[in-house]
């Protein structure tokens, strides 16, 4: 019996479209980062390129996350909400939760410093495990429910904010805890703490999505999911798969914003799902499926954050932004649906 790995999933093709349009994005962006250090005095200083590295970096793995699902033909509405409210489970946390689990292994012979640290990681990974499941409840409305994926995103989107908002009763929870803090602001030989958790988490999806069977099956699952069937693929499996990691990306999300800003609210995320589609189609990820990549959305995050943060210095009206990425997806979309109807 042959392995399906080897007969479904991307054509080459296929890889080198994404590819080209890789390279296509990277010279897009150079360009981008040459008009505007030409343009403003203050773009190419240090402290502007790092602070436009720790914006790209929490889109990036949004997008990232969006990506998967859309590469099977579906859609997740709900990573922002998912984003807001790990934000507010890590804040509670990391104030009410962390200083008793150091307690108990300082008193169990720890030291005191690695005992704190254990404690902020102990906190940390229950909030991704609590973002993974949220992932597996959007999987079984899909596989096992039969749900449209825009249904049931947007009905966690919904119930989440409103479960946040209950649990701060409306307010704000302050993060006090430096060293969960001061991780956003940290840096490693010059590169920010928070562009390093994008390639942390760039490299093992790259490794998942182009180099393993399970990645040729998402694309297999998103170009028609019957003849994957057929061939012996999981569908539902692969289908769940992409969900969960969809939400354990907004789950590291919410944990990187409730370090940066300091706070955990269960609003303060909301809109980001939209950036995380624009970027993600703008890294030339199709909305029909089967189409996708890991450095696209990736480079579509920090085209976005370019033009965010490049109209921030040279004084252009925000409502810029939004008119500009808005035209840019229906280009995009627009042209994928002309590559599609030439094949």
């Amino acid at each position: 019996m042959t392995d399906t790995a080897s007969t479904l999933g991307a054509p080459k093709t296929r890889f080198e479209f994404s590819r080209l349009l890789g390279l296509t994005l990277v010279g897009v962006l150079l360009a981008m980062f040459l008009f505007l250090a030409w343009k403003t005095s203050t773009f190419a200083t240090p402290g502007n390129i790092s602070n436009l590295a720790r914006q790209g970096a929490i889109f990036a793995i949004l997008a990232l996350g969006q990506t998967f699902v859309i590469i099977t033909a579906g859609i997740d509405l709900s990573v922002g909400a998912v984003a807001s409210f790990i934000t507010v489970v890590v804040a509670m946390l990391v104030q009410g939760v962390a200083p008793g689990v150091a307690a108990g292994l300082t008193g169990v012979g720890l030291p005191e410093a690695a005992a704190n640290v254990l404690a902020l990681w102990t906190v940390i990974l229950a909030s991704l495990l609590l973002g993974m499941a949220i992932g597996a409840f959007h999987a079984f409305g899909v596989v096992k429910m039969g749900l449209p994926p825009f249904i049931i995103t947007l009905a966690t989107f919904t119930a989440l904010r409103g479960v946040g908002l209950l649990m701060t009763n409306g307010s704000t929870i302050n993060v006090t805890n430096d060293a969960f803090t001061g991780f956003s602001r940290g840096e490693v030989l010059g590169i920010p703490n928070l562009f390093m958790v994008v390639v942390v988490v760039a490299v093992p999806a790259f490794v998942y999505l182009h180099l393993s069977k399970w990645g040729r099956y998402l694309y297999s699952v998103g170009s028609n999911p019957e003849a994957a069937r057929l061939s012996g693929v999981n569908v539902n499996a692969v289908t769940a798969t992409a969900y969960i990691l969809s939400s354990l990306c907004a789950a590291i999300v919410g944990v990187m914003l409730a370090s940066r800003t300091g706070t955990g609210n269960a609003t303060q995320a909301i809109g980001f799902e939209l950036e995380a589609i624009a970027a993600s189609v703008i890294g030339g990820t199709s909305l029909f499926g089967a189409i996708g990549s890991v450095w696209g959305p990736l480079l579509g995050a920090f085209i976005l954050a370019t033009i965010r943060n490049g109209a921030n210095l040279m004084n252009v009206n925000s409502f810029w932004q939004y008119i500009i990425t808005g035209v840019l997806i229906i280009l995009i979309v627009y042209a994928d649906g002309l590559r599609r109807r030439r094949r």
